[in-house]
């Protein structure tokens, strides 16, 4: 059985964040940013207001995506408040919010699950291109309570016009960019265009995105994992095998009504392959070689029916169905080694009642099928058949200068696995495993409910405070897993006698809206009762350490910091400054939680004006000396960021872009990262983007 080298394990276990300054920004051009109430999508199926929501959200515009540079999901919203990215080389990357991930986070599209199986494994890609969103909203925390459990940790919410909502101001009407970035070769493009044809509207759009091996500031592995293994790194300051090919497109069309309702279907096609770093060190052999290959194909049937009387204001129908295959190629060997596919459908249907002046509601159905199956030498979960059914409602009413939020979703999910004929691993026989005599069978319900105040006591002033429950099932990886698992180098043992982890948190808002001044704060605290982890049993097996999934309780706690004052304000433009920090604590039974990230403060001068718009960034992030067994702490570092973007022609579609990254060339290493310690983010770059609108 071919497998990764044990050594790469210290470097993952033993252990691109660079702050987008796009990202960062206040998508506002010259206007101020209190100007429009940003309604956010994702946090309600009724319009709530970003300036009057109780929890945490940043909201990225097709305008900021259009020019960020080539980058995965998890690097494209890392440096964001309580972001990172599980940094998993530029073919795999996963956000990860306020120190959780995986199947912590939930990743949609469109509203409704991805379908994938990257939450599952750090190595697997995400099938969601950044150049084919027209919309990215990002929710910390518990805030999403109508999505359910799997949200714990917080939900982002991919958007794309794919299924068209409404008929195009002209017949025509679209955007394009294309993106160079200097440090990886990395090129991208995107197209988008909806077209209209009475009451039809048809959708086309694609990306692609390339990029090779990138230049580091230094040796790829760190002298910490040379000096703890006795590893002597190669002298290159080049990082391999890293090199990513993506390729997604879709078409869809709709049937857009007078009344503004519509229905409509879409498809769309991913296609990513990718490297994954090794450890550059003299060796004899020479470490393997794996490229991964990801590819999904999804269906998405959408509409909405609006109603001129009675209680019910609108329904709305959401449904994604896709064929999901992860492939880890042995280079060498020219082989397959294992696949992991995913097949499945998940729907959701939301009643929107009737809105008055002081109060919102809705209320609705979600409902999940999924296989999953692992084929080949790391095979180490069996064939699972998941079955999820969950049902919401969400208000909000307003008294005078205050108001309650309140939710309360009820889920079910059963997960099937085939265990007949499994044979249990030796480590797993140690720990207690016999799959001869396990439940195929798991079945679990969990209550999430939410209650929110907010208080305006002025004008400029949001005072919110909002306490939740939330329950989250077992993955099918937590319960039935046996088998070396090439995505962590660890002998991976599931529990099947897990039960629902659930948390109580609480997170108190404060957001000061001004002319000229905006600032928010967010401190948080979540206490978990059966926080579920990876935690070494001391053992090892086929060279490999031997992990189980085992339950504890946990606190997490944090604070995030936005601030922002115009400094200067000219009928030419205005100079703004902005400030934001972050910083995140866990504790469980068995010590600090693994890959914790370490606090970040980023500070930025920006010039902003109908042309041109400029930006100076300084981002620190400090050490992190709190780690779990098998990691290594964590150098900190500060990195210099700066953007231009002109638009030369005023009032025109048409904008230029140039951005450096780590201008001073520091090392940087993210916690949040498996391999940290031989995959740095990369070198000193600069990157050119052009993007346009018709």
């Amino acid at each position: 059985m071919t497998r990764r080298a044990p050594y790469v394990l210290s470097a993952s276990m033993l252990g691109l964040v660079l702050a987008g300054t796009a990202a960062n920004a206040a998508e506002t051009g010259n206007r101020k940013p209190t100007e429009v109430e940003e309604v956010v999508v994702t946090a309600a199926p009724y319009p709530v207001s970003l300036n009057t929501i109780t929890t945490s959200v940043t909201i990225l515009s097709a305008e900021t995506l259009s020019l960020a540079p080539p980058a995965g999901l998890g690097d494209l919203l890392a440096g964001l408040p309580g972001l990172r990215s599980t940094a998993y080389g530029p073919g795999a990357s996963r956000p990860v919010i306020r120190g959780l991930a995986g199947p912590r986070v939930l990743l949609l599209q469109n509203g409704v699950g991805m379908v994938d199986a990257s939450s599952l494994s750090p190595d697997h890609a995400v099938p969601s291109e950044a150049g084919q969103a027209s919309r990215v909203e990002v929710l910390r925390g518990s805030s999403a309570l109508a999505y359910g459990g799997s949200g714990i940790g917080g939900v982002v919410n991919v958007m794309d016009d794919r299924v068209p909502s409404r008929r195009p101001a002209d017949r025509i009407e679209g955007r394009g960019a294309l993106a160079w970035s200097s440090v990886d070769n990395g090129r991208s493009a995107s197209l988008a265009a909806n077209i209209g044809v009475g009451a039809l509207v048809l959708a086309v759009d694609g990306a692609t995105r390339r990029s090779g091996d990138y230049s580091t500031p230094g040796t790829p592995v760190s002298n910490r994992l040379a000096a703890a293994t006795g590893l002597e790194p190669t002298p290159e300051t080049k990082q391999r095998n890293v090199s990513v090919e993506a390729d997604s497109w879709g078409v869809g069309g709709s049937i857009v009504s007078d009344s503004e309702g519509f229905l409509g279907l879409s498809v769309k096609r991913t296609d990513t392959g990718y490297g994954v770093p090794f450890a550059q060190v003299v060796s004899d052999p020479p470490p393997e070689t794996l490229r991964l290959h990801m590819k999904q194909t999804r269906w998405d049937l959408r509409g909405e029916s609006p109603f001129a009387e009675g209680w019910l204001e609108k329904v709305r129908l959401s449904v994604g169905h896709a064929d999901y295959e992860h492939a880890e190629i042995e280079v060498d060997a020219g082989a397959v080694g294992t696949r992991f596919l995913s097949n499945g459908t998940e729907g959701r249907l939301e009643f929107v009642m009737r809105g008055a002046a002081d109060r919102q509601g809705a209320f609705g159905i979600q409902g999940l099928t999924r296989s999953f199956e692992a084929i080949g030498d790391e095979a180490f979960i069996p064939v699972v058949e998941i079955n999820e059914l969950g049902a919401f409602t969400l208000q909000r009413f307003e008294f005078g200068q205050g108001g309650v939020d309140a939710g309360l979703r009820l889920d079910t999910r059963e997960l099937r696995a085939e265990l007949d004929g499994r044979e249990t691993s030796p480590p797993g026989a140690a720990s207690g495993l016999d799959w001869a005599t396990t439940r195929d069978t798991r079945s679990f319900s969990n209550v999430s409910a939410s209650a929110g105040l907010f208080w305006k006591p002025s004008d400029p002033v949001f005072l919110g405070a909002t306490f939740s429950l939330s329950g989250r099932a077992p993955t099918e990886f937590e319960l039935f897993a046996d088998g070396p698992h090439g995505g962590t180098s660890t002998w991976e043992l599931g529990d099947p006698t897990l039960e629902s982890e659930t948390a109580l948190s609480l997170e108190v808002t404060l957001r000061w809206t001004g002319p000229d001044t905006r600032i928010e704060a967010h401190a948080w605290a979540a206490r978990f009762d059966g926080f579920i982890e990876e935690r070494p049993t001391g053992g090892t097996w086929e060279d490999l350490p031997v992990f189980l999934y085992q339950q504890s309780d946990a606190d997490f706690t944090g604070l995030e910091l936005e601030a922002e004052q115009t400094l200067f304000r000219r009928d030419a433009g205005l100079i703004i400054g902005r400030v934001s920090a972050d910083v995140v604590r866990g504790d469980t039974d068995f010590g600090a939680p693994p890959r914790i990230p370490a606090y970040g403060v980023t500070g930025e001068i920006a010039w902003r004006s109908d042309v041109l718009d400029a930006a100076i960034e300084v981002r620190h992030v400090g050490d992190q000396t709190r780690t779990a067994p098998f990691e290594l702490a964590t150098d900190g570092y500060t990195s210099l960021n700066a953007s231009l973007a002109w638009r030369p022609v005023p009032d025109a579609p048409v904008t230029l872009s140039l951005r450096g990254r780590n201008l001073t060339n520091a090392e940087i290493r993210e916690q949040a990262s498996f391999l940290k310690d031989i995959a740095p983010s990369p070198a000193r770059s600069v990157s050119a983007a052009l993007s346009w609108t018709f």
